[in-house]
């Protein structure tokens, strides 16, 4: 089983039944002892980033939900690496965060597209060992990230293609509807 750590990806259980994360895949993109960070990958909205933010360019790129935490803040991976100033890596080929003012730059010459950069209003975090305490809980499953998953865009899929990769016992999860009630 892998550990928790930046770069990875957590599969949600349908065991967690808070609703944020139903169904979600979370990037981390910092872990530590004290606090972890991440990005729901796979909650879009329909809204796009000039419609949120001043003095953008009128665009096509999209904003997901990142979190629960701080939801008027706005996050974003890119493919761009030290083209942007004090960006973090996360795994081979996949940043996070980094100079805001450079991305509205690169946007404005169209040097930018939405292959290269996804963003999101709010993050996903956790305190001290809570993540931890969640993953023993059997919250979470653990995946390696790879660059190709992460950035693609509006894939209602992704957490059930992954769960269809994990043990045959998560395999009756892949068509588990929102409310089993219904089913």
């Amino acid at each position: 089983m892998l550990n928790a750590k930046k770069g990875r990806l957590l599969i949600s259980e349908p065991t967690l039944t808070d609703p944020v994360f139903f169904k979600s895949v979370v990037l981390l993109t910092h872990h530590s002892s004290d606090e972890s960070i991440g990005l729901v990958l796979n909650h879009p909205t329909k809204i796009h980033l000039n419609e949120i933010l001043n003095n953008i360019p009128l665009s096509d790129f999209p904003v997901y939900i990142g979190g629960p935490v701080e939801k008027n803040s706005i996050h974003f991976i890119h493919t761009l690496g030290d083209l942007i100033p004090n960006t973090e890596k996360v795994t081979e080929g996949l940043y996070w965060g980094g100079d805001f003012d450079t991305v509205l730059s690169l946007m404005s010459k169209n040097e930018i597209t939405k292959d290269d950069i996804r963003f999101f209003a709010g993050y996903s975090g956790w305190g001290e060992n809570q993540l931890n305490e969640e993953i023993r809980e059997d919250g979470w499953i653990i995946n390696n990230a790879n660059k190709d998953i992460c950035m693609k865009y509006s894939n209602p899929t992704l957490w059930t293609d992954l769960i269809k990769t994990k043990d045959r016992k998560y395999a009756i999860w892949a068509n588990m509807p929102k409310n089993p009630n219904l089913n």
